[in-house]
């Protein structure tokens, strides 16, 4: 009898053990009860890296007020996106899906806005819900009882703004201040007897990367030092980073550099994108106010004028070109960090703080020069990390940190869990609760990411169609329509400059990531 009962206890054990794994398997976790439904602030930004993070230990810029929610709240140190573009990873955001499953592959796509989204069911449990900022998903917002939005990229100048009331209207000022600007005015306005959601999008560091009028110039004495990997001749590796069109070399003259081209000059791009970008910078400077154009010129006229007669070639002409991008970059960067201190200071005078979680986070991560390149897309560490952080000062302890693997396919069910509401069954993200409070459930967390870009021949940047799988250790990734694979030990390779698929010491570590590959393949519904 004792045996029996013994055989019993076990058995129950691994059967409540292997329904636990299951859940986390199947991208499942339960909503938790709490004592009052949180209001929400979703702040994403578009390309912003952690290599321009302090919190991230980024020396090139600090971001004081981005990192008060680090700091205050929980820093997720491998934080991935399921497809490095910008569209299809904010698609999946918003619905907690790959992109195989909600239809939006690359940026050619249109978002069908009829499907299931968190603020949707947030706006259901009576959430008052609002959009702000860049949409980028061609159709029309739905979910929300109100949003402005920028049509398309929007400009980083005298932006036009589409509303949920119908208006279209072109406002003078700089976007980042203007789409704060439009998300405080909303918050003060709001129905107070209701939780609110605020969904808080920035254009910037978007390309061309264009800083406001007060930053210009501001780094112009400041010399960013080269990335270790600036230089990285792709030894190792076949045909997709060869063949990429994302170089430094190859930004423009023009549209990406500010640079004035004179009749008959022809821009010193050496990119294939078909671009014409002269006209399109015309066009951009041509739109400016006479008192941002004067600040503009007295920013760059003099440095603009001192490269051409210095007829640059080769790696001078490189560094040069970093050096522009590098700090109109990080300049938009620091815009973003400034506004977003704007919106942290109105919750605390406002007595919301401590009842409101925040999340930063971007759209993907980008080559700040490493590897030689700008932009993003593929599946190497700069591009396929995100930042992430979440502040929640009743749930979340200050200062925490983590090294699992979460995704930004787990923010829409760790939205919903925090507000009370029902996870769907069909989300295929976990919500990060577990993580975010210590839970001892998070011991049997996810052991591997799984990715899948799509746009390849029709997008820009000629990177190739790819997926793969990261775990704590391996990276594999497999160029599927040209049949090439690449292997990296990130401990020993953290650059992932050398491709080891080839080496036999890893022949089993390769053979279980492709089991891998296939699993989360099935389980992701990736049938393509």
């Amino acid at each position: 009898m004792k045996i029996f009962i013994t055989f019993e206890i076990i058995a129950l054990t691994f059967l409540l053990f292997s329904c636990s794994q299951s859940k986390i398997n199947n991208s499942k976790n339960p909503p938790s009860t709490i004592e009052e439904n949180p209001n929400i602030v979703f702040i994403m930004t578009d390309d912003h890296t952690k290599q321009a993070m302090s919190a991230y230990g980024s020396k090139l810029i600090n971001t004081p007020n981005i990192d008060r929610i680090a700091n205050e709240g929980i820093r997720f140190d491998r934080s991935f996106v399921t497809n490095s573009i910008c569209a299809p990873s904010r698609a999946v955001s918003l619905t907690g899906k790959y992109s195989s499953v909600n239809g939006l592959r690359d940026n050619r796509d249109r978002f069908d806005g009829s499907q299931q989204t968190f603020p949707k069911l947030l706006q259901k449990a009576g959430y008052q819900t609002i959009m702000i900022g860049k949409w980028h998903l061609k159709s029309e917002p739905t979910g929300f009882d109100s949003w402005r939005i920028l049509p398309g990229q929007g400009n980083y100048y005298n932006p036009t703004f589409i509303s949920s009331d119908g208006e279209s209207k072109k406002h003078e000022g700089y976007v980042t201040n203007l789409i704060t600007d439009f998300a405080l005015k909303e918050l003060k306005q709001r129905d107070t007897s209701k939780p609110f959601a605020l969904l808080y999008f920035h254009k910037a560091p978007h390309r061309n990367w264009m800083p406001d009028i007060k930053d210009l110039g501001l780094y112009k004495d400041k010399k960013i030092p080269l990335p270790k990997t600036f230089y990285d001749d792709y030894n190792t590796r076949g045909k997709p980073a060869h063949e990429q069109d994302m170089r430094i070399e190859n930004l423009y003259n023009s549209f990406d550099m500010k640079l004035h081209l004179s009749d008959g000059e022809k821009d010193s791009s050496g990119g294939n994108d078909k671009f014409d970008a002269i006209s399109n910078w015309d066009l951009v400077y041509r739109s400016l106010t006479t008192n941002q154009k004067t600040a503009w010129d007295n920013a760059y006229n003099s440095e603009n004028k001192s490269f051409k007669e210095a007829g640059l070639s080769g790696n001078e002409l490189i560094e040069w070109k970093y050096q522009r991008y590098i700090k109109d970059y990080l300049l938009t960067v620091k815009s973003v960090d400034d506004n977003v201190g704007r919106l942290l200071d109105y919750l605390e005078k406002e007595g919301l703080s401590e009842n409101t979680m925040i999340i930063y986070t971007s759209d993907q991560g980008f080559y700040l020069g490493e590897h030689g390149w700008y932009d993003k897309r593929f599946m190497y560490e700069e591009s396929f990390s995100m930042p992430l952080a979440i502040r929640y000062p009743n749930k979340i302890i200050p200062g925490s940190t983590t090294k699992k693997l979460v995704m930004n396919l787990d923010l829409a069910p760790t939205i919903l869990d925090y507000a009370g509401v029902e996870i769907p069954e069909d989300m295929q993200g976990i919500s990060l609760r577990p993580l975010t409070e210590n839970n001892k459930s998070n011991d049997i967390w996810r052991k591997a990411v799984y990715y899948h870009y799509y746009e390849y021949p029709h997008g820009w940047h000629k990177v190739h169609a790819h997926r793969g799988v990261r775990t704590d250790r391996y990276k594999l990734i497999h160029f599927y329509d040209i049949n090439e694979w690449e292997l990296y030990d990130l401990k020993k390779d953290p650059s992932e400059v050398n491709n080891i698929y080839n080496n036999t010491d890893y022949s089993k570590i390769k053979k279980d990531l492709k089991e891998e590959l296939l699993r989360l393949r099935k389980q992701y519904k990736d049938t393509e």
